[in-house]
């Protein structure tokens, strides 16, 4: 990480810790490539996570969400089979992906040797777009408007405190 240091100080940021935090998780998990995987986006909200885990049964794979990052582990269970020749491979992996804060995991499934996981962007309904109309006042916004006109300042009167 002193690339990312040196190109970018922390004691020149302030408030950014979180940034910094994302860029240094990325960083370390950059070279994870086990198992193969896609990332598809399905229109303007929907995407799709696969990961090929051929081999693996659905027992033997966990996927969890925790502080944004979606966990997906697989550990195979050995049936004690004798293989003259392993081109498939089981071994044991652990994939992260971390997710945007509005990002929910709807599901997963396994098919054909792909794991997929549907993910959905949901906007909050305080940072959607919304319309305002001319001169029609939302019942928040006057009541708010109508408490910053009435609060004064203690030292002058005729001054409102924001």
């Amino acid at each position: 990480m002193t690339g990312l240091h040196t190109l970018f100080p922390r004691s020149s940021f302030v408030g950014f810790d979180h940034l910094f935090n994302e860029l240094e998780f990325t960083a370390k998990h950059a070279q994870d490539h086990y198992p193969p995987h896609n990332i598809i986006k399905n229109g303007e909200s929907e995407y799709l996570i696969e990961l090929a885990v051929a081999g693996f049964s659905e027992d033997e794979i966990n996927i969890e969400v925790k502080d944004r990052t979606l966990t997906v582990k697989g550990e195979h269970v050995s049936k004690g089979r004798e293989f003259i020749h392993r081109g498939i491979s089981t071994k044991k992996f652990k994939r992260t992906f971390r997710l945007s804060e509005h990002v929910n995991v709807n599901g997963a499934d396994i098919q054909d040797g792909i794991l997929a996981i549907e993910l959905h962007y949901i906007i909050p309904e305080q940072l959607r777009p919304r319309k305002i109309q001319i001169g029609k006042h939302e019942e928040l916004t006057h009541d708010y408007n109508s408490q910053l006109l009435t609060e004064t300042d203690g030292n002058h009167p005729s001054r409102t405190t924001l």
